[in-house]
């Protein structure tokens, strides 16, 4: 699917993380009563934006990065029938490194 995005300057696309829709204490939650994903996995990145002086500003998140992002902040669309946010980088707030060395330990 990230092959048929390309983001453009400094935005990038990210997969939402899937939340739990039971709660610890086992209370199923309706999709109106979840919280908005506020992480998730890049999947595309754009070349970054051009500063001032004519060259292009090096984004500091990459493929595979585990981000964490604005509450509000991006555009919710579909590809594939796959949900995916298109941010810009300044809407994310942190990241926790890449999934691939998230998942082996």
């Amino acid at each position: 699917m990230a092959g048929k995005l390309e983001p453009l300057a400094d935005r990038l696309v990210v997969k939402a993380f899937v939340r739990e829709e039971v709660t610890k204490g086992g209370i199923i939650l309706p999709d109106t009563a979840k919280e908005k994903p506020q992480e998730g996995e890049v999947i595309a990145v754009g070349p970054g934006k051009m500063g001032e002086d004519g060259k292009r500003i090096e984004m500091d998140v990459k493929v595979g990065d585990i981000v964490i992002y604005t509450k509000y902040g991006g555009t919710e669309i579909k590809v594939d029938g796959e949900e995916v946010m298109i941010l810009r980088e300044s809407d994310v707030l942190a990241k926790r490194g890449s999934a691939k060395k998230s998942k082996a330990g």
